[in-house]
């Protein structure tokens, strides 16, 4: 399970550190693809094989399960991690998140999520005044 909140820099050539407490779960090859809400999602090889079977069942006679498994899919690559425990983030995903250099990665249960920074902080502070009315809304959350 991924959990936490970690800030990190992207480098010139567009590499970002992955924080150590989520290599050995995501092993040296891992998947990232545009996720929602203006982030990038990164999934497990065996993660992503579920996802992929689940979005296989939709069906293509749909107009937005059509849009939506274009986008997911052709933004998706697979990500080597390298010595120093970085990733290189096509141009495509960093542009489509508008990562900058100061980045905010966060586990979510069975993925990661990358974030520029600032459109976090925004995210978070927007969601945050609401937290407690999402969850009251979504689940009753037994503590």
């Amino acid at each position: 399970m991924f959990m936490g909140e970690y800030q990190h820099q992207l480098d010139a050539k567009g590499r970002i550190i992955v924080p150590s407490k989520f290599r050995d779960e995501l092993s040296e090859h891992f998947v990232i693809t545009r996720g929602l809400d203006n982030c990038l999602f990164g999934y497990t090889i065996a993660e992503w094989q579920k996802i992929e079977e689940k979005l296989k069942t939709l069906p293509i006679t749909k107009k937005d399960a059509r849009k939506f498994m274009r986008l997911f899919f052709s933004g998706a690559v697979e990500v080597d991690l390298d010595k120093q425990g970085r990733i290189n983030i096509p141009s495509h995903l960093r542009e489509y998140a508008g990562l900058t250099k100061e980045c905010v990665v966060i586990g979510v249960s069975s993925r990661i999520e990358i974030w520029d920074k600032a459109v976090w902080q925004t995210f978070y502070e927007e969601t945050e005044e609401h937290y407690e009315e999402i969850a009251e809304e979504l689940i009753d959350l037994d503590f």
